[in-house]
């Protein structure tokens, strides 16, 4: 789901589907555990967490976005 290389995380869909919502902006501060962003798969919709704090560097999706699993969401540093 996600990847740490160094001091940035990269928040990677677990599986294909629709982004529901995105809680953060960039340049926002995080905290771990925080909601970074809601993918709805399988009827389901799984809220995908920060694993660490930082900050979001990031946004490479939008709301309504299907992506598949793997695609990169957002990075944080």
């Amino acid at each position: 789901r996600q990847m740490c290389i160094r001091d940035r995380q990269e928040l990677r869909a677990s599986m294909p589907g629709i982004v529901v919502d995105v809680h953060v902006a960039v340049g926002d501060e995080v905290v771990e555990g925080q909601t970074l962003v809601v993918l709805e798969a399988m009827k389901m919709q799984n809220p995908l967490q920060a694993e660490g704090p930082g900050k979001v560097t990031s946004i490479k999706v939008k709301a309504g976005e299907a992506v598949a699993a793997g695609a990169l969401l957002a990075e944080i540093e």
